[in-house]
């Protein structure tokens, strides 16, 4: 989808990718791995302004992912399905006490996802060496 050069084109492949979430076995997976093939930028958006985040479809046509925008583009890939209608989406930005260095975490319900680090874990243990300095939770986009 990345490197599809007509916007339209991208926005087709996006909307059948998350079909494909509908029904598979493990769809935070499935995100994860389609964005890691996303053109990756240092910086493209500022975490700590909401105000200035891309919407779905802005992030689409920008087509560079900063770590940021990744997990923005991952959250709002999960909220675009009906699989995941009802569910909870957090941002939230803290800091990891144990490496003293700041974190983006997606936490969706229960489960907290760390792009980095390419890590999926349970809420209470992947928290418990984290200081959150902000919590954006996600509008429904359903």
């Amino acid at each position: 989808m990345f490197h599809i050069l007509k916007y339209e084109d991208r926005l087709a492949s996006w909307s059948n990718f998350r079909n494909t979430l509908e029904n598979c076995d493990d769809p935070i997976k499935e995100v994860m791995e389609f964005y890691n093939n996303a053109p990756r930028v240092s910086i493209n958006t500022d975490p700590w302004d909401n105000s200035i985040w891309p919407n779905p479809w802005e992030l689409i046509n920008e087509n560079q992912y900063c770590d940021f925008c990744i997990l923005l583009g991952i959250c709002y890939s999960l909220q675009l399905t009906n699989r995941f209608t009802g569910s909870k989406f957090e941002i939230y930005i803290g800091t990891d006490t144990k490496k003293s260095k700041t974190v983006f975490l997606l936490c969706v319900d229960d489960i907290v996802i760390d792009v980095e680090s390419n890590i999926v874990e349970n809420k209470n243990n992947m928290l418990k060496n984290i200081h959150i300095e902000k919590c954006y939770v996600m509008e429904e986009l359903n």
